[in-house]
Parts: structure tokens; C-alpha cells; sequence
């Protein structure tokens, strides 16, 4: 149910009565203050400046052919002309009591579109680090809300896979087997790069061997593919386990790395120079675009293909967009890839769609993130300043939540004890990234994170046991609910709007790929429901029909938090 878009077509279809033109905006919004009414209606000081009215008289004209019988039981004009709109609460109660037995909780289904969102993107025989994680989870979250919606979601993890440094990779991976006549496990993945460039930077031999594979790995080498293969592999098992501890929806099956757009390269470069738009720049391919100019005011040079015949990310970037259009056929493409990387994927599309790739009815949006610093402001790293592996952050998030748990229940058993550390201390990871927003550098806090108050993932997931223990405590089973929601006091009719706002927040989370305004919807949802479990009797109420009711709506916001929790990627516990 989604009362704004309800309200938007009431109040768009008067205005239009009274001359308002077609296509006028209502601005229906959420009311900020609960004597504003629950919602406002805002367009009407823009159409009155458009008529020529003053906005007022404006607003009382529409207000004598806004039809909202049954649905609001108060609207007044305030201010110059805003309208505000108390909604009508037999009516909240019939729509809490339909989102209740509703699937989706009664969110409508969407017209599906075929969505590529290209997130995560780590890099070959490294290890998964911090870096990698706002892209993972940022992502995943709108991965999952677009699912929930209806949308045919295609994951592309542009993993770093191609490129120079391979021939050095492949190079000491055959060293290493030579000289341990073994087939080598690639457990620490950081010192194997290490090494390998410590030895590519020392030895002028293994150096000349390592730039020969590359050639060859390019041109389809047998050996070397074998060998690359099995870089890739060993990384992807690794990432893996971090994806699955993280509760990340990535497979194996979503990896598009680099390496899969290499044969459209050279007919992209080619292309562009039929099209007129690359042209030949002291021996390198040259794409020169006017709307992004140099210091001396120059339009600015974005190389394409280098002298030495190399292809640049931009390049790839190219064939990246038109893959995902001609071959993956989508209506809607979104990156999670850090803000650094603004202008360069800005330029990569203007070429695109320069060269008829991509049309301009399907959007290509980079939904970028700040970075993740310490308490001292500065990127956040190891004591030592080295970079913190992601496996590392998470054994740290459990063994903190696992020490909080052991703390308040001192006599739980360690396989249960455990299994919760897992879900409270990696959730809160994901919750106090999740629930800042994303285009903002955001510090990272352990002893914030694992708070039990505040918007926090262990005050959520309690939140959520907590509305459990009201059905555990009656030995009732919400499936068994039934009968009228019964809306009579102030705070059940907060709660009920606020439960009925779940699918305008998950729209707008889907629009704008911002998860922390679920989050905020999430936590307000929690405090109003304790307001009104203090205020509001449930199983002492004295009335059958009352404590039937409010039951349904205790029902309705444990699965609107748990709902809302996992299109966060973020799992809940029965108790704590």
C-alpha cells in the first residue's frame, strides 16, 4: 500500500479540476510534526504562481473537489496554502489488517525491469580487504530490495582479473611448483603478491619471463590460462567464505570480470575511429570530449588504446555498458563504485552514448560512497598502517559481540553462543555502514556499532525479539490472528501509519539506492512500537477485540522489521 502515491493521485486529480495543468505535482509528502496532519501537500504555491491566484484561494478550490471520503478524516489549509491530511484511522486499521495476510505485506508488484547492479569488484590473488566493503554491502542491499519489489536483478562482480601484473602472477606461481614439486596452496594471498613483485622488482630474468606470459596469456596461451585459471579460482573460493559470512548474495556464478570484455576491445577502438570520434594522438587512440576540458581549457584527452597497443579500464568500461545492454538486455545499470571514480566512469558513458552503445532511455547511474576512516579521520587501517583484511574485521566483530553475549548470558551454550556472535557482531558491521549515508566518509566505531541503543543492529534485532516475546509470553501463533484492527488511541495510530509507510521507503530505497533511509524507517518503526507497548496494553487489555488488535499489529511490525532487515542483508535472532 502505498498512501502517498494514493494521496498524490487525489490531490493531483482536483487541482487538474481547477485548472491546475496535467502534469502538476501534488508534492505530497510525510508530515514532519503529527499536528501537520500525516501528510502535506505542498504543490500548490508553484500551480497558484502559474495561474496567476493566490495560493490559498487556490488551495480552498481544491479542496472542495479533493475526494478522500473514507480515507481521511480531517483536511485543512495552513500556512499560505499547504494542505494537511490526517488520515482516517478505521481505515489505517483496514489496511493493517489486509498488509497482514498480504504477501510482499501487502506492497504492490512493480512492472519488472532487467536491472544490472555491478558491485563488490575485488581484485585477483589479493585478499578481500575493508576497501571492498562498502561497494559489497551497499550493493547487496539494493541487490535484495530490487528482488523483493519484483525486478529481474543480474549481479556483475567486475572482478580485477586481466592486466599487466598477471604475467608476474603466472610467472611465480610456476616457480613456486618447480621448487616445491607440489601444487601450491595459495592460503595467504597477500604475501604470494608480495613476493612475487619482490621478485619481479629483483630479478631481471624472471622479469623477462613474466612480461613474455602476458603476451601470451592475451594471445590464448593454453598454459598460461591454465595458470590464470587457477588464480582466479583460488580467489573466488576465498572471497567466497567472506561473501557467505557476510550474508552477501554473490555466487561464483555473478563474476564478469575484466577479462571477459577483452575480445570486444579491439573492435570498440576500431568503431570509435569509423564513427569520428577516436582519433590517432602521438601514436596512442585518443577519444577528445569537449564537455570535460583540461587546465588550458582544452577538451580533454581520454586515451582508449596506449602506443604499446594496451587497453586502458576505460576501454573495458566501455565494453562493460554495451555488454550489459546488447547481451545482459538491461533497462537500468548501477555501480557501487567508490566516489574517486566519479569522473572516470563519467567519461567511459559519454563515449557510450556518444556512440549510440547505450541508448539514453536506459539510465546508467553510479551510485558512489564516501570512505570508510578511522576515529582519527584519516583511512581506516591496521595499528601498524597496514590495510585490514576483510576476514580479519570479521573474526574481530564476532569475538567483540561474542564477549557482549557471554557477558549477559553467562550460561549459554557456545554453539549458541556463537552462532548469535555471528549474526549480532556481522550485522552490526553491516548496519553501522548501512545506516549512514552512503555519499559521506563514515567512521568507523566498534563500541557505537555493538551499542544496544541508538540505530544500531543489536538495538534492531532486539527490537524484533522483543515483539517475538509478546506471542512466546501468550503461547499465541500470529498465523492465528484474525478480526478488525481497532484504531483508537494516538499512538496505535502512529504505529499503523508508520507500518503502512514500508513501501513508500523500500520505493525510495530502490529509486536511489539508499539503504539508510530503511534504516531510519526502521528505527523509528522500533521506537513507536515501544511507545506504544508501554502505553498501550497488549495482553492485559481488558477487551478481546482490543488485545486482538493490538496483537495484529504487533504482528505486522515484527514482520515489517524482519522484512525490512533482511532487504539490508541483515538477519535477525528469535531471542536475545
Amino acid at each position: 500500500m502505498n498512501i502517498q502515491a494514493l494521496l498524490s493521485e487525489k490531490v493531483s486529480q482536483a487541482m487538474i479540476e481547477v485548472g491546475a495543468p496535467a502534469d502538476c505535482e501534488p508534492q505530497v509528502r510525510q508530515s514532519a510534526k503529527a499536528q501537520f496532519g500525516d501528510y502535506q501537500a505542498n504543490g500548490i504555491m508553484a500551480v497558484a504562481k502559474k495561474l496567476g491566484q493566490a495560493p490559498r484561494q487556490l488551495a480552498e478550490q481544491v479542496l472542495q473537489h479533493l475526494d478522500l471520503q473514507g480515507i481521511a478524516s480531517k483536511v485543512e489549509i495552513a500556512g499560505p496554502g499547504f494542505i494537511n491530511i490526517f488520515l482516517e484511522r478505521a481505515w489505517l486499521g483496514q489496511q493493517v489488517a489486509a498488509a497482514l495476510t498480504a504477501p510482499k505485506l501487502g506492497v504492490a508488484s512493480v512492472t519488472p525491469q532487467t536491472i544490472v547492479v555491478d558491485y563488490s569488484a575485488p581484485n585477483v590473488a589479493k585478499e578481500m580487504h575493508v576497501g571492498h566493503l562498502r561497494s559489497t554491502i551497499i550493493g547487496d542491499a539494493a541487490v535484495r530490495t530490487l528482488e523483493f519489489l519484483g525486478h529481474h536483478v543480474i549481479r556483475a562482480n567486475h572482478v580485477g582479473d586481466w592486466g599487466t601484473q598477471f604475467g608476474m602472477l603466472i610467472a611465480f606461481l610456476e616457480k613456486q611448483q618447480k621448487e616445491h614439486h607440489e601444487e601450491i596452496a595459495l592460503a595467504d594471498l597477500e604475501a604470494f603478491y608480495r613476493e612475487a613483485k619482490r621478485t619481479y622488482d629483483e630479478d631481471a630474468a624472471f622479469a623477462e619471463r613474466a612480461r613474455s606470459y602476458v603476451v601470451k596469456l592475451q594471445g590464448g596461451d593454453e598454459y598460461c590460462r591454465k595458470m590464470w585459471r587457477r588464480l582466479v579460482d583460488v580467489t573466488m573460493t576465498q572471497n567466497q567464505h567472506g561473501y557467505d559470512r557476510l550474508n552477501v548474495t554473490l555466487t561464483r556464478d555473478d563474476v564478469m570480470g575484466e577479462s571477459l570484455y577483452n575480445d570486444m576491445l579491439p573492435g570498440i577502438v576500431a568503431d570509435l575511429k569509423a564513427k569520428g570520434l577516436a582519433v590517432e594522438s602521438e601514436g596512442a587512440t585518443v577519444v577528445f570530449l569537449d564537455e570535460y576540458k583540461n587546465k588550458e581549457g582544452e577538451p580533454m584527452g581520454v586515451i582508449i588504446q596506449k602506443k604499446d597497443g594496451g587497453y586502458l579500464y576505460t576501454t573495458t568500461d566501455i565494453a562493460c555498458a554495451k555488454y550489459r545492454y546488447e547481451t545482459l538486455h538491461a533497462d537500468r545499470v548501477l555501480y557501487y563504485i567508490d566516489s574517486r571514480q566519479h569522473q572516470h566512469l563519467m567519461q567511459a558513458w559519454t563515449i557510450v552514448r556518444k556512440a549510440g552503445y547505450v541508448p539514453e532511455s536506459v539510465p546508467l547511474e553510479h551510485h558512489m560512497f564516501g570512505m570508510m576512516l578511522g576515529k582519527d579521520g584519516r583511512p581506516f587501517k591496521t595499528r601498524s598502517g597496514g590495510t585490514i583484511k576483510l576476514a580479519d574485521l570479521l573474526d574481530e566483530a564476532h569475538e567483540r559481540a561474542l564477549t557482549l553475549i557471554k557477558s549477559k548470558n553467562p550460561d549459554m551454550a557456545d554453539d549458541e553462543a556463537n552462532r548469535m556472535a555471528e549474526v549480532i557482531g556481522i550485522g552490526a558491521v553491516k548496519y553501522a555502514d548501512l545506516s549512514k549515508s552512503r555519499t559521506t566518509d563514515y567512521v568507523f566505531d566498534w563500541d557505537n556499532m555493538l551499542a544496544f541503543d541508538g540505530n544500531t543492529a543489536p538495538y534492531m534485532q532486539y527490537a524484533y525479539t522483543r515483539v517475538l516475546s509478546v506471542f512466546r509470553k501468550a503461547g499465541i501463533d500470529q498465523a492465528s490472528l484474525s478480526g478488525d484492527v481497532l484504531v483508537s488511541d494516538d499512538r496505535e495510530a502512529a504505529l499503523a501509519a508508520r507500518l503502512l509507510q514500508f513501501e513508500e521507503t523500500i520505493t525510495q530505497v530502490a529509486r536511489d539506492g539508499t539503504p539508510h533511509v530503511m534504516c531510519a524507517y526502521l528505527y523509528d518503526l522500533a521506537g513507536l512500537f515501544s511507545s506504544f507497548y508501554e502505553h498501550c496494553p497488549i495482553l492485559s487489555a481488558e477487551d478481546d477485540n482490543v488485545r486482538q488488535s493490538r496483537l495484529m499489529l504487533a504482528s505486522l511490525t515484527a514482520k515489517t522489521l524482519k522484512q525490512g532487515l533482511q532487504t539490508l542483508g541483515i538477519d535477525t535472532v528469535d531471542r536475545m
